[in-house]
């Protein structure tokens, strides 16, 4: 292998001494890949190229839906007038629509980038060539997988910077996306890049086991539907929940206020003891005087998660997922120089 990745630089020296013209040093001095990373990037061009090029439109666009969002708010005089008079016409479904599409795009890449990425070669027989040259196997997935990672690293990098900042001007808006909800919380800060990451890796884990490609990509799928799926349930225990209470009656007027856009988890009943009753107790009492007087109920209690947690929470979950993509890369490297073939 060795032998033909040099072969396009040995073929241009040879060609330069033959025709007596002597390298420019403008020439010499562009980066180009060469050796392992050169044939990589060779033989995956096509998968990496269809990622880049599609993300070059994905974040054109949405620095263009930025600047039409950012002229709607300054024609409603943002950011010193009502929030509620912000977002106007179809800027709150497509926040929704956009956050749901990119949500699927961790899946896309652990199908299409991931899971083809040994099993191919271990299908039709490239990885036995590899054995037989002078590059090691972990050189060899090294480079693989690096490749592989700075693509997908650069490109969730990209789109969730730009996802982030058409967000940014209204994430504290109740119009907009709620900040807790996986078209924003998946799509912004180091959450796309993880989860991408690690449905890659695990997609790359997976064809090296089964060797073969299709079937690979059936079950990188079910893999990554599963990941999306237990972040979805655990994406709030990530945050510390804070409680405030009141103890001014049980009417409307009296119910505590939370800060800006934060997320309610659950309220109760507070009865002059202390003790917590469900927000419903009073539907089928007499009257909320009676249910009152039954239950000595003085005030409300409720649980709840600031925005202000978001960043934080992101990155405890990013933490946890990069963990998890080292982990199961160590199994690749492991299982790879013991049995690459």
């Amino acid at each position: 292998m060795s032998n033909l990745a040099g072969t396009p630089a040995a073929m241009a020296t040879g060609s330069n001494t033959q025709n007596g013209a002597a390298a420019s040093p403008t020439a010499n001095r562009r980066p180009r890949l060469s050796g392992l990373n050169w044939l990589v990037w060779r033989q995956h061009r096509a998968g990496f190229w269809t990622v880049l090029a599609l993300t070059a439109v994905c974040v054109a666009w949405l620095v263009y839906q930025r600047s039409v969002l950012m002229d709607q708010l300054l024609a409603q005089g943002w950011p010193h007038s009502s929030p509620d008079t912000w977002l106007k016409g179809e800027h709150p479904q497509r926040f929704q629509l956009v956050g749901f599409g990119l949500g699927f795009i961790p899946v896309v890449l652990g199908v299409f980038l991931g899971a083809p990425l040994l099993a191919g070669d271990l299908e039709n027989g490239t990885a036995k060539l590899v054995a037989s040259q002078s590059v090691s196997p972990s050189r060899w997935l090294a480079t693989k997988l690096g490749i592989s990672g700075l693509v997908v690293v650069v490109c969730t990098g990209a789109l969730s910077v730009a996802f982030g900042r058409w967000w940014g001007p209204v994430k504290y808006t109740s119009t907009a996306l709620d900040w807790s909800d996986g078209a924003a919380f998946d799509n912004t800060g180091p959450v796309p890049v993880a989860l991408a990451l690690f449905t890659v890796v695990g997609g790359v884990a997976i064809g090296m086991l089964l060797r073969r490609t299709l079937m690979s990509m059936v079950v990188t799928f079910a893999f990554a539907v599963a990941v999306q799926v237990v972040w979805h349930f655990q994406r709030l225990n990530l945050g510390h929940v804070l409680t405030v209470t009141t103890r001014q009656g049980i009417s409307s007027d009296a119910f505590p206020r939370t800060p800006q856009a934060a997320l309610e988890i659950d309220h109760w009943y507070i009865s002059g003891s202390g003790r917590t009753y469900g927000w419903g107790t009073c539907a089928h009492e007499v009257s909320e005087k009676a249910c009152v007087q039954k239950f000595d109920l003085v005030g409300w209690k409720v649980d709840y998660l600031p925005i202000s947690q978001m960043s934080s929470m992101q990155w405890f979950g990013a933490s946890i997922l990069f963990a998890l993509t080292a982990a199961v890369t160590v199994f690749i490297f492991v299982r790879g120089r013991k049995r690459i073939v």
